[in-house]
């Protein structure tokens, strides 16, 4: 069993989110409720990317320059991003300046204009992955069969930067598995909100 910490309301959170005030506004807000806004899914696949090697805390202080400097990422805008575009955002000291980062998260954009095409949405493709059930305790692994098949497909369709363990914590972000520790108030919280979710088709 995955532990909790007690928080400054009284309320047992995870205990992944007890480094930091952001980390926990992040955990309270969004970490594990289902979302099947694309523009929300391009975003996170991209910014789990960039955090390949660092930490989501990393990612999450710089999150709002990443927004700025990738259009919010508008994945029709960054879709557009030239050289130019490439060598602009390794001079930005607000975000991650890894050029193979950057040059896959326009191609990605790319990707998923394709994927849109083809699929209907973003949305409609990764909900299909969503497992029927999760026999392991909460937050004990770090891919799931259901990640290693996402990330098998996105790279067979020319997906970069978007490995097993990435996709795993993509899953977990945007709510396709219910990963909150037991005992954490928020568990109950997005078991009911994937209740009532509308899985895209």
């Amino acid at each position: 069993m995955t532990s909790t910490f007690e928080g400054f309301d009284g309320k047992l959170r995870c205990s992944w989110c007890s480094a930091t005030e952001d980390y926990i506004t992040y955990h309270d807000q969004e970490w594990g409720f289902p979302v099947s806004d694309d523009y929300r899914l391009f975003e996170k696949i991209c910014l789990e990317g960039f955090q390949a090697g660092l930490s989501w805390r990393t990612i999450l202080t710089k999150r709002e320059s990443f927004r700025k400097a990738f259009k919010q990422f508008d994945l029709n805008k960054v879709a557009k991003f030239t050289d130019k575009d490439v060598e602009r955002l390794l001079l930005n000291e607000g975000i991650v300046r890894h050029r193979g980062k950057i040059e896959a998260t326009i191609n990605n954009a790319k990707r998923a204009k394709e994927m849109i095409k083809s699929e209907g949405s973003l949305a409609a493709f990764f909900w299909r992955y969503e497992p029927e059930t999760t026999p392991y305790s909460p937050q004990t692994v770090s891919t799931s069969p259901e990640s290693v098949a996402i990330s098998k497909e996105l790279k067979k369709r020319g997906w970069k930067f978007v490995g097993p363990t990435t996709v795993y914590a993509f899953m977990q972000a945007m709510g396709l598995v219910n990963d909150h520790a037991e005992g954490c108030f928020y568990r109950e919280k997005v078991a009911k909100a994937r209740k009532t979710f509308k899985k895209p088709k």
